[in-house]
């Protein structure tokens, strides 16, 4: 594996991080409560990485991802990506999701059909939740069976997912934070 460098860079929804190597971007880190959170972060998923001023490629990725956040229609595919270090199973998964447009989503489900075996939905969302690459690889594109949510392991959880389809214009459909709830209910019984 070769030199790793990584930087911390603006955006409209705070300070992210991205790690690379000779051979492409090795990782995203979405932000933090914090800048020193999210630099700790990254040092804790990239220990061998080293500061330095971004790569020529990075730099792309780092245009990408800011005018994505900005609220371009931004399609990262054009980004060179070294995830040699991933299972096989999960880059294939990050392929699919790689081919999902800004405003859509697939499933689960969908994303295990491309694959050959819609069985496979449980492992696509696990291949997700270590995707090392958020936003390059659009994790938050895919959505759990009927339109919901589904998780997110990226910091702020599924509020983070909502905001970044929102700025997509993706509208995930049925219960998305939480289940409606009944507009009177009743009052609750005091303990004797």
């Amino acid at each position: 594996m070769s030199e790793l460098g990584f930087t911390l860079f603006d955006t409209a929804i705070g300070r992210c991080g991205i790690v690379w190597n000779a051979g492409g971007v090795v990782g995203v880190q979405l932000p933090e409560r914090s800048e020193s959170a999210t630099r700790q972060r990254l040092q804790r998923r990239f220990a061998v990485a080293r500061e330095a001023a971004p790569s020529a490629p990075a730099q792309h990725a780092i245009d990408g991802i800011v005018a994505l956040l900005n609220g371009e229609r931004r399609h990262l595919d054009d980004v060179t990506l070294d995830l040699n270090v991933a299972p096989e199973f999960n880059r294939r998964v990050y392929a699919v999701a790689r081919s999902i447009r800004p405003g859509a989503t697939l499933s689960y489900g969908e994303v295990a059909e491309r694959l050959g075996d819609r069985g496979l939905a449980r492992d696509v969302a696990q291949a997700l939740s270590e995707n090392p690459c958020p936003l390059v690889v659009p994790c938050h594109r895919v959505l759990a069976a009927g339109g919901k949510t589904g998780g997110f392991s990226a910091p702020g959880g599924v509020a983070t997912k909502l905001r970044l389809l929102s700025m997509e214009g993706a509208q995930p459909e049925g219960p998305m934070l939480f289940e409606r709830l009944p507009l009177t209910t009743a009052p609750r019984r005091r303990r004797a």
